[in-house]
């Protein structure tokens, strides 16, 4: 149990700190568009445990990990979606949401966008492939002499 927890807490650093570059990345390439070629990228301290939630992409990656990437994918998108919707809409009851979607196209109650999919999607991968261990991934190959 120890171990499990340990674990655990390890990938929840992991995927926090791995979603604090994402984001800031993020943020920095998308000053581009607005020509700022300073690249400053931002972030919240809120979205340290809101990343670190990925953590709980484990066990999920292992239940799917024989399923084709698209599927897995989407299952990631649509857990990361709902995970900043029910976190972003509990930070806003509190005035301390750090995101605002209401002036983007396809939002969600301001909360979530639509046109993120791809990125969501993407990101659900890139956690899954921090997350799974090499034992996870050999797991994959069938057993030898089974051709």
């Amino acid at each position: 149990m120890k171990n499990i927890i340990s674990k655990f807490t390890m990938n929840f650093l992991r995927c926090g700190i791995i979603g604090w570059c994402m984001e800031i990345i993020f943020t920095s390439v998308d000053s581009l568009r607005r020509r700022d070629l300073k690249l400053k990228g931002n972030t919240s301290i809120w979205m340290f445990p809101i990343y670190g939630c990925a953590a709980f992409l484990a066990p999920i990656g292992r239940l799917l990990h024989r399923r084709p990437f698209w599927l897995r994918g989407l299952a990631y998108m649509s857990l990361i979606f709902s995970t900043e919707y029910f976190t972003g809409r509990f930070l806003s009851k509190r005035n301390l949401c750090p995101w605002d979607y209401g002036r983007c196209r396809y939002h969600i109650n301001r909360l979530i966008r639509l046109d993120y999919a791809p990125f969501w999607f993407g990101a659900g991968l890139l956690f899954e492939r921090v997350l799974l261990t090499k034992k996870d991934s050999a797991e994959k190959l069938p057993p030898q002499g089974y051709n």
